[in-house]
């Protein structure tokens, strides 16, 4: 007894990497506070379903009752778990109660990356700048604070040609043979 409950007091001690791996396992529907506000009495169970997505839980005993659970157990730290249930009365929604929900899905949980320095663009002059085969500006360098290249203005296609009588001759199609 005593071998074991020493056992269980060095765990506390133990680095997280001698500790084996244990997977974060989610069950039920992560609803956010977007789809309940979707939610308006006297909408039929379709649009329910539609709004909040497949319930969890129906029961034959309470057949005017959907429940929407929701249980996260990470597999190290808190587990967090969430309620919601939507009650219906004539197949048309009558009301809707449970815990408050987040505002965003977990992929859509906030950015933490820095931020990149943020250089202010400097205009680029073409007359100063090296010109590559298409007549668009070259990058000085590969720095991604440099300022963007610039494209030239490219001079529209000459009027076709006239014939004698006036109406305009349609340009005939570069044609290349072999010989």
């Amino acid at each position: 007894m005593l071998g074991l409950a020493a056992c269980s007091s060095v765990n506390n001690y133990v680095p997280n990497f001698v500790k084996p791996y244990r997977a974060d396992i989610q069950q039920g529907n992560w609803l956010t506070q977007e789809q309940v506000e979707l939610l308006r009495p006297g909408m039929t169970r379709e649009q329910v379903r539609f709004a909040l997505g497949s319930p969890t839980l129906t029961s034959i005993f309470h057949s005017d009752r959907w429940d929407y659970p929701y249980l996260f157990t990470p597999g190290n730290g808190q587990t967090e778990e969430r309620r919601f249930t939507v009650y219906f009365a004539n197949d048309r929604l009558e009301r809707w109660a449970g815990d408050e929900q987040p505002a965003r899905q977990p992929f859509q949980q906030k950015d933490t990356r820095k931020a990149l320095g943020t250089a202010t663009p400097q205009a680029a002059t073409p007359s100063n700048a090296p010109l590559t085969v298409d007549g668009n500006v070259a990058s000085p360098s590969l720095d991604p604070g440099a300022a963007p290249a610039v494209a030239t203005p490219v001079a529209p296609p000459p009027p076709p040609a006239a014939s004698p009588s006036g109406d305009a001759v349609p340009a005939q199609p570069a044609t290349t043979t072999k010989e």
